[in-house]
């Protein structure tokens, strides 16, 4: 997924400034592509330049309220169904259980207990995020849960795993 695609996602349901677009960000989208003020910016005037995001109003102190174009809604649905989703192949947590044969079993096990922490926190945030959002019918917010439970039972399957694992170190 690219940043591009995130922000013509979202400016497909409503139109938006790059201050609105950022509070998204930081709200919900951030759990599954973070994004910083200027990246979004950036990517915005780029968006615009390739004529695929348009000023719809502007107004006090230079904010822009930005649209999505017919040509932006078709490289959307593009990405959507043509593009194939890149498989993630790497895992930093993954890497690093392969090689917990190099420290003590205590230490191990001490690797996992954190992981276990970790995605226990993961999944407490994600639920708090869940019960602080307005939710409505709108398209944004019905896939927009999807996307979220699909973050909780993420981190409840791998602190579950982590638990196991640890059970496993003799």
């Amino acid at each position: 997924m690219s940043l591009r695609h995130a922000l013509l996602g979202l400016l497909s349901d409503r139109r938006a400034s790059g201050y609105d677009l950022l509070k998204t960000f930081e709200t919900s989208l951030a759990n599954v592509w973070p994004a910083n003020q200027s990246q979004i910016y950036t990517e915005l005037t780029k968006l615009a330049g390739a004529g695929l995001i348009a000023v719809a109003a502007e107004g006090p102190r230079g904010r822009k309220e930005y649209e999505i174009t017919d040509e932006g809604m078709a490289e959307l649905r593009h990405w959507l169904t043509e593009v194939p989703p890149q498989r993630v192949i790497r895992s930093d947590v993954l890497l690093r259980v392969f090689f917990l044969g190099v420290l003590s079993p205590e230490q191990a096990r001490a690797y996992l207990a954190d992981l276990t922490d970790l995605s226990r926190a993961g999944h407490e945030q994600l639920q708090r995020l869940a019960d602080s959002v307005d939710w409505d019918e709108g398209n944004l917010s019905v896939y927009g849960r999807i996307a979220l439970e699909y973050g909780l039972r993420f981190n409840a399957m791998r602190r579950e795993w982590a638990e196991w694992a640890a059970e496993q170190i003799r």
